[in-house]
């Protein structure tokens, strides 16, 4: 049994994984880690299914030709060098991701800063949580979150801003539930009635873009009643000048629910709520950050906390959850380009500082360019030489079109990643392989400041590398041997560790002090641990005199709809998926909760645009368009749509949501605002619709209007339609004997393909006819022998289709759960999961087993 850190959300959970066999494992979660105990969400628990090989670039590559590790790095250093002394430092850039480890980041931002010589260091974490960072620096002097999990455990309110934490973290979500079963009230702030607002004690589906205004108020509220902390004010934070009237202007109750669209009497019960209760925690995440005023609503509810006193104190404090497995980590050492290492920033004391300890022949004068930024630069041609390590800016950046055209026409172009076909990857003209979870060593850092390992459990593919290895071998090639002269990433750390607690003497809390000692026996043993303990406690803060600040914001005004884009997009995340799928889009289990790209509109819209629930529609902005399938939902604000962040051109011919944000960002973070883009919608009609179930991958991916990548155990599943000739499908099946049956009338077609005796492959259209569920078919891609009733896509006799999955662990569809509670009489969701599993893992299915509760309940009655 090997201890590792889950490589997925900024929960961090822990894990015990036992290698069962070549590139297999079985996954735990660790019981003993603080962050999860013992809990693993549905992505964490099926991690064993993602350790495959399947799609794994395993050689360097040099445009299509496989190339030696010395004669990779070689060109890649030479390329750099020749931009450096043509162009200047500025002229090279550097975008890393959230899934490097510590380790990683603080080579690939030393060589940067302190080599290179610039700050064009930025990560795709930028995307997530920069304004998070942006209002801890501008309140607090640091980018310190001063909230640990254990304060859900002690809070009698939890507000939850912007964040849909039963589906984007469900072991926070765990917490935040038992808490409530003990009497805690849980206030939901966000414009979707998502999973997590079913549960919610009060929802608020705000106007998007109204938090500012929304917690002006609440502190308006609260200096009004009198539950201000005028004391641990007037001792540890700064108030500006007019920084009251400021906050007074527009914030009465009924100005304030105007603003939001919210009915006077629920936002007065939220400030009610409050102000009576000292011991409230507010978690906020993407719908926050993800904003052009980001920073701004950050620092409102800082400002709400601040106030009030609630904070350095078990149960009252504001949380920043993040998104990515290590986007704390990149903090810590400087991977943002905003910031220099060690939470410094770029005053001229701590380039002096950071230079000296890093004994480098140059430092970054200043901050570098942020992501969109940085994209544009390259787009521009000012960027001669781009490095991309772990992410996918093709799909996942704003306006991701032009980033493409960015990354088209950059003279070099590096991608080191664990996947050798991306969006990104197909521009590269040197791709390095690097090693994967489950390979390399090092550490990551969660939301509440806790470091854990994560382990190797297999030895590294091919020749796959971790990415310290590769960046430290550059740096050596670049002529710096000395100073990239490790051997391991224990090495790394402990220098990291120094460089945290040179010359601090506590003027940075941000510190790792003994880490550095032990040696790599200490390193290997290393067991989570928390860096500085509970933020504040004693009411001193990281600024020149130690006090906190109050920062006035004030609500932006709020576009009207425009008269050709009249909805608002919104953008997010999938409950089993995680950012671009490479990882999660090969397990099976993981697949069949959400198995294509849904656009959510409000049944009014629909009905108003012609939209049917289960068709086809196209979302348009300014930017760009995209097709997806339609899910009419209660839970949209009239005039809004949403849509999830998943799908790429490998994995779908629609869905493609990187293409419709604006390249907009807040103006001090840098953070782009994904969450509010005007946009139009409109019904795609289709001619045929089907599907197509093959063994392995169709020798060449089906070209239709609609073809959306499944994976599914033995195989694939393509959900197809279309508006052309259906029979061009004939050419994505493989080679074998072939049964077909057509029903002219319904302009139906079923082709089935038999090779030794088994089913490789199935072929379903129709025009107006059904077609059938898909489980059965999928089955028999691991049968021995096709059975005679495959053209019926159903098994001889009578058939249960389980229906749509809702508990990816135990992998229960919705016929299944609501046969259990029909048949053996449940009553709730305990009931449900002492019978049958659900909800017992992760509890992410839980909002969706108590609205099955209830609608059997009420179809009983």
């Amino acid at each position: 049994m090997i201890l590792t850190t889950c490589a997925y959300c900024g929960v961090g959970c822990g894990i015990r994984a036992t290698v069962t066999g070549e590139r297999q494992v079985r996954i735990e979660g660790d019981p003993d880690h603080p962050a999860n105990r013992g809990r693993l969400c549905s992505k964490g628990t099926h991690l064993g299914e993602t350790v495959s090989l399947d799609g794994r670039l395993l050689h360097p590559m040099i445009g299509r030709k496989r190339a030696s590790w010395d004669k990779a790095l070689d060109l890649v250093a030479r390329k750099f060098r020749d931009a450096i002394a043509t162009h200047g430092p500025d002229s090279v850039a550097f975008y890393v991701s959230g899934q490097l480890l510590t380790e990683d980041y603080y080579v690939a931002n030393k060589l940067m800063k302190g080599f290179i010589g610039s700050a064009n260091i930025d990560t795709n974490s930028r995307l997530c949580m920069s304004s998070a960072v942006a209002g801890h620096m501008r309140a607090f002097g640091e980018d310190v979150v001063p909230a640990n999990y254990d304060d859900i455990d002690a809070a009698d309110l939890i507000v939850l801003v912007g964040s849909n934490t039963a589906w984007c973290h469900p072991i926070v979500y765990q917490r935040i539930r038992a808490r409530c079963e003990a009497g805690a009230k849980l206030v939901v702030i966000d414009p979707r009635r998502t999973e997590t607002a079913e549960e919610a004690d009060l929802h608020l589906p705000l106007r998007p873009g109204s938090d500012v205004a929304l917690m002006n108020g609440a502190l308006a509220w609260c200096r009004d009643v009198g539950v201000l902390d005028a004391g641990f004010v007037a001792d540890h934070v700064a108030v500006p000048d007019g920084f009251w009237d400021a906050i007074g202007e527009g914030s009465d109750l009924w100005s304030v629910a105007r603003t939001c669209d919210l009915p006077v009497a629920d936002l007065k019960r939220f400030y009610e709520l409050f102000a009576a209760t000292p011991r409230t925690v507010t978690l906020f995440s993407q719908g926050v950050n993800q904003s052009l005023a980001g920073t701004d609503q950050v620092n409102a509810i800082l400002n709400l906390h601040l106030a009030t006193g609630r904070i350095g104190k078990p149960g009252a404090a504001p949380f920043s959850i993040t998104g990515q497995p290590n986007a704390m980590g990149g903090r810590e050492v400087g991977g943002l380009a905003s910031t220099l290492a060690a939470h410094m920033d770029f005053a001229p004391g701590n380039r002096e500082r950071v230079q000296r300890f890093w004994a480098s022949p140059t430092i970054a004068p200043k901050p570098g360019l942020k992501a969109v930024d940085l994209f544009r630069a390259v787009d521009e041609g000012r960027i001669k030489a781009l490095w991309i390590m772990a992410t996918n800016p093709a799909v996942s950046m704003p306006d991701a079109g032009r980033v493409r055209d960015a990354l088209a026409g950059c003279p070099f172009v590096v991608v080191s990643d664990v996947i050798a076909d991306t969006d990104t990857s197909a521009h590269a003209h040197v791709r390095l392989p690097a090693a994967a979870w489950g390979e390399k060593d090092g550490t990551v850092t969660n939301s509440d400041r806790t470091i854990s390992r994560q382990r190797a459990l297999f030895p590294r593919p091919g020749e796959a590398q971790p990415d310290w290895w590769i960046v430290k071998e550059v740096g050596r090639r670049m002529g710096w041997k000395t100073a990239f002269a490790y051997d391991r990433p224990a090495e790394i750390w402990r220098e990291h560790a120094r460089l945290s607690t040179y010359q601090n003497d506590g003027k940075r809390l941000f510190a790792l002090p003994g880490q550095a000692s032990g040696g790599n026996a200490r390193y290997e043993a290393m067991q989570p641990f928390r860096w500085g303990g509970t933020p504040f406690a004693d009411g001193r803060f990281p600024t020149p005199d130690g006090r906190a600040r109050l920062v006035p914001v004030v609500q932006k005004p709020l576009a009207a709809p425009l008269r050709d884009w009249p909805m608002t997009l919104n953008t997010g995340r999938y409950r089993d998926q995680w950012h671009s799928m490479t990882r999660t889009g090969l397990a099976p289990k993981l697949a069949r909760h959400r198995e294509e790209p849904l656009v959510e509109v409000h049944p009014a819209d629909a009905d108003r645009l012609g939209i049917a629930d289960g068709g086809l529609a196209r979302v348009a902005t300014p930017q760009g368009d995209s097709l997806y399938r339609v899910s009419v939902s209660a839970g949209q604000r009239p005039g809004e749509l949403f849509v999830p962040i998943h799908w790429t051109d490998r994995t779908s011919s629609g869905g493609r949501t990187g293409l419709l944000p604006r390249p907009l960002a807040d103006p001090i973070s840098g953070q782009p605002g994904f969450k509010m883009t005007p946009a139009r919608i409109a019904a795609v009609a289709t001619r045929w619709r089907g599907f197509l179930i093959v063994a392995g991958e169709p020798p060449r991916r089906p070209d239709c209007l609609w073809a959306t990548r499944v994976a599914v155990p033995a195989g694939t599943l393509w959900e197809l339609a279309g508006d052309g000739d259906a029979g061009l499908l004939d050419a994505v099946l493989p080679a074998g004997e072939r049964i077909e049956a057509i029903d002219r009338a319904r302009g139906t077609r079923r082709i089935a393909v038999i090779a030794g005796g088994r089913l490789v492959a199935a072929l379903f259209v129709t025009e107006s006819g059904e077609l059938p569920a898909r489980d059965w078919l999928i089955a028999q891609l691991s049968e021995a022998q096709a059975a005679p009733t495959v053209l019926a896509g159903r098994a001889p006799g009578a058939t249960i289709d389980r229906g749509a999955i809702v508990c990816a662990c135990f992998d229960l569809g919705v016929r299944t759960i609501l046969a259990a509670i029909r048949d053996r009489h449940l009553a709730d969701v305990a009931a449900i999961g002492a019978a049958i599993g659900a909800g017992t893992n992760c509890g992410s299915c839980r909002p969706a087993l108590a609205r099955l509760v209830a609608q059997e309940t009420t179809d009983a009655a």
